[in-house]
């Protein structure tokens, strides 16, 4: 799991689940002249089956982001089920706050509540539709110098340049070796004169596979550096850490090592 594949409109689901479930213990119901000690968990109806229903949701979403690949439960991706569950929650919230029954209020439990779930909701389904929300939530590190092309970093696998900084090999000269772009910024390589090079995407972007498949065979995510092995017009061939090679359609806004 790599958290550095969250977004900022993880990040809102993740903040409205936790007021969603601090909201389950507050008062559900006000009645004039009377202490009523009702909280959702009252009735586990309202505990388990909606709020913890939400707060179920925003973990679906969440795990799921995280995760390589998509992963799916009877045919359903998960993500998906998870934002079923958060838009069911702020559904049923609604309407027990329209219909709170005669003689009672809404308490602080139940409005917090709402607003919780109506956030989390909203969250869930705009971060697939408006690019601010889908911007990396755990900004990637900056790189340091690249290491050669088929030596093992120090760090790992995906941390280029984590011991003593090394020039980049493949024939370039170190007084020719190009600095490292600075991240949102594309890195044009000309077709005819590529030389491999490592690479972070600034959000996660799926990974083709080199015969021209639909289907993703892998994920790439924030925050983990990829070397780029061989250029397609605007596209690149990168590998992944278990040695995997795939191609990369969508190079905008990539940052080189």
């Amino acid at each position: 799991m790599n958290i550095r594949s969250l977004t900022r409109g993880d990040g809102v689901v993740i903040g409205a689940a936790v007021l969603l479930f601090i909201a389950s213990f507050l008062s559900f119901y006000t009645a004039k002249g009377f202490d009523l000690d009702v909280t959702a968990w009252t009735s586990l109806g309202n505990g388990l089956g909606t709020y913890m229903g939400g707060v179920i949701g925003a973990a679906l979403i969440v795990v799921n982001r995280c995760l390589p690949q998509p992963r799916k439960v009877v045919g359903l991706d998960i993500g998906t089920v998870g934002v079923a569950f958060t838009v069911l929650t702020a559904w049923a919230l609604f309407w027990t706050l329209v219909d709170v029954g005669d003689n009672v209020s809404a308490g602080a439990g139940l409005i917090l509540g709402f607003i919780a779930a109506l956030v989390m909701a909203g969250g869930a389904i705009a971060t697939p539709l408006l690019p601010p929300l889908q911007a990396a939530l755990v900004p990637a590190p900056k790189p340091a110098a690249p290491q050669p092309y088929g030596t093992q970093p120090p760090g790992g696998y995906g941390y280029p340049g984590a011991g003593a900084p090394q020039q980049p090999s493949y024939g370039t000269p170190p007084q020719q070796a190009q600095a490292a772009q600075p991240f949102g910024q594309p890195a044009p390589v000309p077709a005819g004169d590529f030389s491999p090079f490592w690479f972070a995407v600034p959000v996660a972007r799926p990974l083709f596979a080199e015969d021209g498949s639909p289907a993703p065979i892998a994920e790439l995510a924030p925050g983990t550096w990829y070397l780029a092995v061989e250029q397609r017009g605007p596209a690149l061939v990168a590998q992944t850490q278990d040695g995997r090679r795939g191609v990369l359609q969508d190079t905008s806004g990539i940052q080189r090592g």
